[in-house]
């Protein structure tokens, strides 16, 4: 099973919905990704950077009831961030 599937497969036994999507607040701007977008856009990485992600994502599973919402949404948030300053270079 690949680094990807592994991602998704936890996240599914977790009882969470791949296509739910976390929202962020942008200088009033609302960009909204979904938790599969954000796998896989970590999922291009490295072979290293997406065994990180996986470790990550398992840990945060150990943190119960909100460590996958806030991995997620600090993950997302970086992926955004990435995003918004490659648009101004």
């Amino acid at each position: 099973m690949n680094t990807a599937t592994q991602c998704k497969q936890i996240v599914k036994d977790e009882g969470i919905n791949l296509k739910s999507v976390i929202e962020y607040n942008v200088n009033g701007k609302v960009h909204s990704l979904s938790l599969e977008y954000i796998i896989d856009s970590y999922m291009k990485a490295s072979e290293e950077s997406q065994l990180v992600f996986l470790t990550a994502l398992q840990k945060s599973i150990s943190a119960k009831d909100t460590g996958i919402d806030r991995f997620f949404e600090g993950m997302g948030q970086l992926l955004l961030m990435s995003h918004l300053s490659e648009k101004f270079d």
